[in-house]
């Protein structure tokens, strides 16, 4: 029987029926034992969040929390067009805040717009257009100090603030780091003890 029917089978059997005892141990596909909730600590649970799920000393870089326009859809190859960030909705004079401590690396105009980036150090950048600023190549800002005030020009139809964030030369998903984008995962009902 393949794994996921063997899985599914498990799932509908009483608990009593389903428990494979002792004998047997399920096995995730790195080879390691799977690890049922009661057998994680709160320390190793607390840990595993921080580091793949939101970043808690991440902000979203306008208030109140914005909604998202248009998503994260990155190109399958690097010079192909693609979405390489998320266009957050705002209304008229929002301030635009650093989501994380950084430098400020670039502030200019790319193509029509006025961008502003920010190096947060680790090889994690954000940019932002349009935005007006009045900060400069290499002011330090603190995470949720204003950096300039969002401008219309980017979304045809809406207002619309666009956040980039680069990791080395990567583009990444920028609502990872404020938002908890871990897949939801089904785990076996742990065995009597």
């Amino acid at each position: 029987m393949k794994p996921p029917v063997l899985l599914a089978a498990l799932l509908l059997l009483p608990a009593s029926v389903a428990s494979p005892g002792p004998a047997f141990q399920y096995t995730a596909a790195d080879g390691q034992p799977f690890r049922t909730p009661s057998t994680i600590t709160r320390e190793e649970r607390t840990t595993a969040a921080a580091g793949v799920g939101a970043r808690p000393s991440w902000r979203w870089p306008l208030a109140p929390r914005p909604r998202v326009l248009r998503g994260f859809d990155p190109p399958p190859k690097p010079w192909l067009s693609g979405h390489r960030g998320v266009d957050l909705d705002f209304a008229a004079g929002s301030q635009v805040v650093s989501p994380a401590a950084g430098t400020v690396s670039f502030v200019g105009v790319v193509v029509d717009r006025p961008v502003i980036t920010i190096d947060h150090g680790g090889g994690l950048r954000s940019s932002f257009e349009p935005v007006d600023s009045t900060l400069v190549a290499g002011s330090t800002v603190a995470a949720g100090q204003v950096i300039g005030t969002a401008i219309p020009g980017h979304c045809p139809a809406a207002q619309c603030l666009h956040w980039g964030v680069r990791e080395g030369e990567d583009y990444v998903n920028p609502l990872q780091f404020v938002l908890d984008l871990r897949p939801s995962i089904l785990l076996p009902l742990p065995g009597p003890p």
